[in-house]
């Protein structure tokens, strides 16, 4: 079992910022490739970002392309979501996940169905 907890959401302007956190337990977090998620009402959950072990690959979707950026601190046990220029339509629940990188690696970052386990998610709310 790995917990993992969201935090950060909240309700910004169109444009404004956002930096969500997802700590994780300590043992053997760097041994997980960590992804961020998001599910607007009625819509299926989407993958927004995913990052490897050491943080050297990441992923993103098309649209959210030089506007988040996610990185990690395995030192922490946490993983970021800095969003920037957010649109209304980024108004979400935002989840993160992680899965064991089996040999090491880690692929298909945004594979939703690639991911074990989940967070309870925190909401984000954009208003044009």
């Amino acid at each position: 079992q790995v917990d993992m907890v969201e935090s950060g959401g909240g309700s910004v302007q169109a444009g404004g910022s956002l930096r969500l956190s997802c700590v994780g337990p300590g043992t053997l977090y760097a041994y997980y490739c960590l992804g961020w998620f998001r599910q607007a009402p009625g819509q299926e959950r989407e993958g927004v970002a995913g990052i490897s072990r050491t943080g050297t690959k990441t992923d993103y979707a098309d649209s959210v392309t030089g506007r988040f950026i996610i990185s990690r601190d395995n030192a922490k046990n946490t993983m970021y979501l800095q969003m920037s220029n957010l649109k209304p339509e980024d108004t979400a629940m935002y989840y993160c996940a992680a899965k064991y990188a089996h040999g090491g690696r880690c692929s298909d970052l945004r594979e939703r169905s690639s991911y074990t386990y989940w967070g309870q998610g925190t909401q984000v709310n954009v208003s044009s």
